[in-house]
């Protein structure tokens, strides 16, 4: 089975998104994934953990149950920081290659009916339609993807893309 014309593009933008989130965090330490700047920016760990969360979202509402027991601290609206424990780099990074493998399988079985339903409620939508969800989503992931590679030079790392 293939992906849908309407998401495919989407569906590749997943799908690099994995192998590049993998890349810039390789090198970063445990402890800074929990470092951020003064004031109200999210670190690492609440980054990778919100669009993990939001995985489990898009998953949800194409029809697919998949989730972790932690993903709340990462969800719409959640401050990062305080008293909270988050989940361990490892912990983080496997729920991001299982949800790769739940997604891609996923974007591979939503019907082409589904995607053109009206999107009333929820997150934004490109078209008005389920299909410009999964759309905004994968662009939504690849913005906080960016905060990442922000991170990782504010923290002292080469750059992810040069």
């Amino acid at each position: 089975m293939s992906v849908p014309a309407v998401i495919e593009a989407a569906a590749r933008n997943y799908h690099m998104n994995t192998g590049m989130l993998e890349k810039m965090v390789d090198d970063l330490s445990p402890e800074e994934w929990l470092r951020h700047p003064d004031g109200n920016p999210n670190h690492v760990a609440w980054i990778v953990g919100h669009v993990v969360w939001t995985r489990e979202r898009l998953l949800s509402r194409i029809g697919t149950q998949w989730s972790k027991p932690w993903l709340d601290l990462f969800g719409r609206g959640s401050k990062c920081g305080g008293d909270v424990t988050y989940p361990s780099k490892e912990a983080l990074l496997e729920a991001w290659r299982e949800s790769e493998t739940v997604l891609g399988v996923a974007l591979e079985s939503v019907t082409d009916e589904f995607l053109a339903q009206p999107s009333v409620q929820g997150p934004p939508t490109t078209d008005g339609k389920q299909s410009g969800v999964v759309n905004f989503l994968a662009i939504h992931e690849t913005y906080h993807l960016g905060q990442i590679s922000y991170l990782r030079s504010w923290l002292g790392h080469k750059g992810f893309m040069g």
